[in-house]
């Protein structure tokens, strides 16, 4: 077999299949695994055990794997199409990522994809796809296969496409030839550890993920504590800041992706209009989307401490009063605190 011409193949294969770019890296990670462990070591992962539980398999391909020689990092863009809504402190705030169709199931239906294309031409060989969907070091990998290089944010860059896109993954037991790592053109920029609400980002490539509004409106189970809720402002579903100030991503363009576009007017919809949703409406309009992951109790925390930094009006007031007796412990106390914000 001509690995070298496969490669190539391999490539070209992955961008028919909707990948933007597609790198290949080879297993060494122990630089990683230190930085990993020192992480963990500070408590820096906050709730999210399964970063602790399986950190030496996150930086050891071959042992999450057995057989695993190569891993092919593929890139797929998801911003959406037309601008970014102004500015409005009554609107609820979405990370763009999970406006659409959950990313989860469209990355690991075209990776699997791009494996029945490798076996047809190479044969059968050990193979497993991931996409954020296991203990896998992503951004290194991609690093390291030549997609782009670590921002101090922490997340990838590319010249070509800034940071809005995803990441996935094939574990092959191929011997392909790996591609260069990619150098870093950060410089002395610090605009994503400046505009940080609550300077989760410690210092560069630092991010303390308890203080990250990503976490505390996605991972985090319970009470978001008090501290956190004045800074989060309407950010209800995750955080873009560090992304959004970010010079390289003037060069992103929009995706060609139909399953990435904006769904159920998520990037305009206001915080007392999503307060309203019934559960049911809640599971009916966000399947298929990655907002459902963190269930409709959390969905009401998070739009109350949103409706507790909105400017008071009769209509958010009431919104917040008709959910002061909700069944939920959670719901209730976050209420609470937004109605005393609102006197």
């Amino acid at each position: 077999m001509d690995y070298r011409a496969l490669s190539r193949r391999i490539k070209r294969w992955g961008k028919e299949l909707g990948f933007q770019a597609v790198g290949i890296a080879d297993t060494g990670l122990s630089d990683t695994e230190r930085r990993l462990g020192d992480w963990l070591g500070r408590g820096w992962h906050g709730e999210m055990d399964y970063m602790a539980r399986h950190g030496a398999l996150r930086a050891r391909p071959a042992e999450l794997v057995p057989g695993t020689e190569r891993v092919i990092c593929c890139r797929m863009d998801y911003l959406p199409a037309g601008e970014e809504a102004a500015a409005d402190p009554l609107r609820a705030q979405i990370a763009r990522y999970a406006r659409g169709r959950d990313y989860h199931k469209v990355m690991r239906a075209r990776l699997r994809m791009l494996c029945d294309r490798i076996a047809a031409e190479a044969g059968p060989f050990g193979c497993r796809v991931f996409a954020d969907s296991a203990p896998v070091m992503e951004v290194e990998l991609a690093r390291k296969a030549g997609i782009g290089w670590r921002g101090k944010h922490t997340l990838l860059l590319a010249r070509e496409a800034g940071s809005w896109f995803f990441l996935g993954e094939v574990y092959a037991s191929l011997p392909l030839p790996v591609d260069a790592p990619a150098s870093e053109h950060c410089g002395t920029c610090t605009q994503c550890i400046d505009v940080c609400p609550t300077q989760a980002i410690r210092a560069p490539y630092q991010l303390d993920a308890r203080r990250c509004i990503s976490y505390l409106t996605i991972e985090l189970k319970g009470s978001i504590p008090e501290e956190f809720r004045p800074l989060i402002g309407n950010r209800v579903y995750g955080c873009d800041d560090c992304q959004a100030v970010c010079p390289w991503n003037s060069f992103a363009r929009p995706t060609p992706e139909p399953d990435f576009a904006v769904r159920h007017g998520l990037d305009r919809a206001t915080l007392v209009e999503l307060f309203a949703w019934s559960e049911e409406e809640f599971a009916a309009r966000m399947a298929g989307s990655a907002i459902r992951r963190i269930g409709y109790e959390r969905w009401l925390r998070n739009l109350a401490v949103g409706l507790g930094n909105a400017p008071a009006t009769p209509e958010l007031v009431e919104a917040l009063r008709a959910r002061a007796d909700h069944p939920s412990a959670l719901v209730r106390e976050h209420v609470a605190w937004a109605l005393s914000r609102h006197g």
